[in-house]
């Protein structure tokens, strides 16, 4: 079969499962699945029940799809993603948002626990991403063409949808929670960066470092999904000093400690959509 067989499959099992098209899609990331739990009346499909999908092997990843509604709002959550570091494809890792764009789901919000490079930030904060840059050097986008996937070379001028960065600020300051906003590049992993490449990518104007996020966006603006929303945690202050160490349990610790915040932010963000 070829993908748009499997994405077709995919989506006729997931559509038969969740009942009502949902309104958003989000792709939470390393310590933020309890953000799933503020869904009213959730489905849960387990990964290894969804016909293509791969499995989450990173502690934090719950490895789940979760339905339901936040206030008015159908929403389909994405408990866990999957990432090059873990041995899966560009193809593996993005397919869920290929399955997405076949719902019709007309916004994605993905989500993120990144490394803070400007200094101006601090741990906890979080920063609504303006731009991508991949680093990770792996394109989901590479292989034969299928127009029916989206354009061969589809535009990347404006990653992110403007009016929900507009939105999501608006939300924070309404809610008294402080944003940030920034570029995130992401690299492959699992090795956390060297002080040598956190300084190149501060001198390159980057704010935030992560494994993630970045191919699954590059899909959803060829797919077409018509807006983007990226928010990453920063639950680490990567600024290339030598005697800055950073574990993943670390990362776990300061996006659950952010996560009060997140899901206040996430849930009001979707409430106005």
């Amino acid at each position: 079969m070829t993908l748009y067989d499997n994405i077709q499959q995919t989506t006729d099992y997931v559509r038969s499962r969740i009942g009502a098209k949902p309104e958003a899609a989000v792709i939470l990331g390393s310590g933020l699945g309890p953000m799933a739990d503020e869904l009213q009346d959730p489905i849960c499909i387990p990964y290894e029940e969804i016909p293509n999908f791969p499995i989450s092997t990173v502690h934090g990843h719950s490895g789940q799809l979760i339905a339901g509604n936040i206030g008015s709002r159908r929403v389909l959550a994405m408990q866990g993603r999957f990432h090059l570091y873990e041995g899966y494809s560009e193809e593996q890792c993005t397919f869920p948002v290929r399955v997405f764009r076949a719902l019709d789901i007309p916004a994605l919000i993905v989500t993120n626990a990144s490394g803070g490079i400007n200094r101006l930030f601090q741990v906890g904060d979080l920063m609504l991403i303006e731009d991508i840059a991949n680093f990770s050097f792996r394109n989901p986008l590479r292989g034969a063409a299928d127009e029916r996937l989206g354009p061969r070379f589809p535009d990347m001028s404006c990653p992110f949808s403007p009016r929900l960065v507009e939105l999501a600020e608006q939300c924070g300051t309404d809610l008294g929670i402080k944003t940030q906003k920034g570029t995130y590049i992401a690299v492959t992993g699992p090795n956390y960066e060297t002080p040598a490449e956190l300084r190149m990518f501060s001198r390159l104007g980057i704010d935030a470092v992560g494994m993630s996020t970045v191919q699954e966006v590059l899909v959803a603006k060829q797919g077409g999904i018509p807006e983007v929303l990226g928010i990453s945690v920063i639950t680490d202050m990567a600024t290339g000093e030598p005697n800055l160490k950073v574990s993943h349990e670390e990362v776990i610790k300061a996006a659950r400690a952010a996560e009060p915040r997140f899901v206040r932010l996430v849930t009001e963000i979707i409430v106005r959509l």
